[in-house]
């Protein structure tokens, strides 16, 4: 079962597909929107109304493959599917539908023979010029069939020093197609939301130059990778973590990678580091030690931007200055999934990535020339650091009300905090959770009101914890993270009397909202 969104996007490039007898789309989704289900439920439709239809999904991760055959088979599970892939360990062909790897099948274009359709998972990796392993792959397919097309798929559709991937003579695709906006996953509760503090250490990378429109990979590793700068970010990460679980760094070298790792280690957290060199089976070893919680942290280098979806992710830690919004926006993905204990994801930014690109909201593809967005103006909390948007009167984490006619912090940026979404906050001085009953579908639910002072509205928030599927599954997540916070138990079915036991239970010291049309989307609470 499809969600809207998912649906949408679905209908959207059909509709394009219709108005557009030639050219290639690119379906332009935010990381954690389940890219995966819509090329599955794609693939399916396919083939089930034209029986005769033949489609190649490229990628270029194993991960990405696995995951994404693993999908098809959940909608379709006698599916005419096969894998070619050397990193998998399969070679199947002569399936209707096969996923590959692009580095096993780029001169590979005589055993796939005539393919109707190409589905790109992470299409903006393929070069803006006409060249590379995809570029090579995609002419020869068309030598077979001349009036094959082409479906893409990404979270950022453009390059570093290109802009978007729609544009310039020699573009690959034509149009991109946007069903669906990061702040709409988050307000639906699809998506987790990014908590950004500013870090006392921000990486000199005045003497940093630049190459291609990135920082040279040496001089960046030399300016940042110092037993100074190493100490100062493992001591501050384990200052600001709290009680977080599972701390992802993304580092600016191999050895970068390592040494954050053996510093944590000495600091009695237990770490571990990835990197290109690994082998398969050191891969899969260290990453099933990370989402097992045996590693608290993992440093990696230039491996887990794509393809790697563990939901648990509660801290990210920008080690790896960049000038690629996408890259940014890759990275900052990785704590955006639902989690089982939290319902955000701490960013520390050393490498003052979001200074440079904004909120992951509002990043804009550079232009050909290789410009980024404009900054957005903030201000930083004095007493707990937190980045707040200029419209903010208290913080909303530690309750200390910001001077009136404040004016914005010459330190800009800074982003309206990472997510760029702005809400508004209150101090919360009283709660109430009572049994509620729909009135279209009769089902009951919880609901929980939050007084603040005499002037903020009554915010009231439902966890719909009795409905089936998704959405029943996420309001009983939410609804365990607040009574463990709130220090009560959620024994008693009874919602009646369920909400008596929350009413005596610790209430949040505030919270974070957003008008969604007449109702109220609570976006964050945080107990003193």
């Amino acid at each position: 079962m499809l969600r809207d969104y998912q649906q949408r996007s679905l209908d959207m490039l059909y509709d394009w597909f219709a108005n557009n007898p030639e050219g290639n789309p690119v379906l332009v989704l935010p990381t954690g929107s389940g890219k995966s289900h819509i090329i599955a439920a794609f693939c399916k439709n396919a083939l089930q109304s034209w029986p005769s239809t033949r489609i190649l999904m490229l990628t270029g991760q194993k991960e990405l493959i696995e995951q994404n055959a693993a999908k098809l088979r959940e909608h379709w599970p006698n599916a005419p599917l096969g894998i070619y892939s050397a990193s998998v360990g399969k070679r199947q062909l002569g399936e209707p539908i096969t996923f590959a790897g692009i580095q096993s099948v780029r001169a590979k274009a005589d055993l796939l023979g005539h393919i109707d359709i190409v589905v790109v998972d992470e299409c903006h990796t393929i070069s803006h010029k006409d060249q590379g392993s995809y570029r090579t792959l995609l002419a020869d397919l068309t030598g077979i069939n001349p009036h094959i097309r082409i479906v893409g798929l990404t979270a950022t559709n453009y390059r570093l020093g290109h802009g978007l991937i729609t544009e310039g003579d020699d573009a690959l695709f034509h149009a991109s197609i946007e069903p669906v906006t990061i702040e709409e996953l988050i307000f639906k509760g699809y998506l987790a939301t990014l908590r950004s503090k500013h870090t006392a250490l921000q990486y000199d990378l005045s003497a940093v130059h630049k190459r291609g429109g990135e920082y040279i990979e040496g001089e960046l590793q030399k300016a940042v990778d110092t037993d100074d700068n190493n100490a100062r970010v493992a001591e501050e990460v384990i200052a600001l973590a709290g009680d977080r679980k599972h701390w992802l760094f993304f580092c600016s070298g191999v050895d970068h990678a390592r040494h954050m790792a053996d510093l944590l280690n000495q600091r009695g957290v237990k770490a571990g580091h990835i990197d290109g060199t690994f082998t398969k089976a050191q891969r899969e070893a260290v990453l099933a030690d990370f989402t097992s919680g045996r590693l608290q942290a993992l440093c990696n280098c230039a491996v887990l931007t794509t393809g790697f979806d563990y939901p648990d992710i509660d801290l990210i830690a920008f080690l790896r200055p960049t000038m690629s919004a996408s890259l940014y926006v890759q990275m900052a993905g990785r704590g955006m999934r639902l989690k089982s204990h939290t319902d955000h994801c701490l960013v520390l930014d050393f490498a003052g990535i979001v200074e440079k690109h904004g909120p992951i909201t509002g990043v804009r593809p550079p232009n050909r020339k290789g410009k980024v967005a404009g900054e957005a103006p903030v201000k930083i909390c004095k007493t707990c650091d937190e980045i707040v948007h200029m419209s903010v009167k208290i913080c909303p984490t530690c309750q200390t009300p910001f001077p009136i006619n404040e004016k914005p912090d010459p330190f800009k940026l800074r982003n309206d905090d990472i997510m760029g979404i702005e809400s508004e906050s209150i101090g919360v001085s009283a709660w109430h959770w009572r049994k509620h009953v729909s009135r279209s579908s009769g089902k009951e639910m919880l609901a929980v009101t939050y007084y603040g002072a005499l002037s903020d509205p009554a915010v009231t928030e439902y966890l719909p914890i009795t409905h089936d599927g998704y959405a029943g599954d996420m309001a009983v997540r939410k609804l365990l993270d607040i009574a463990d916070k709130a220090g009560v138990s959620t024994n008693e079915e009874d919602l009646d009397r369920l909400a008596d036991v929350l009413n005596v239970g610790t209430h949040p010291a505030a919270i974070d909202f957003k008008k969604d049309g007449k109702f109220y989307r609570v976006l964050g609470r945080q107990w003193a």
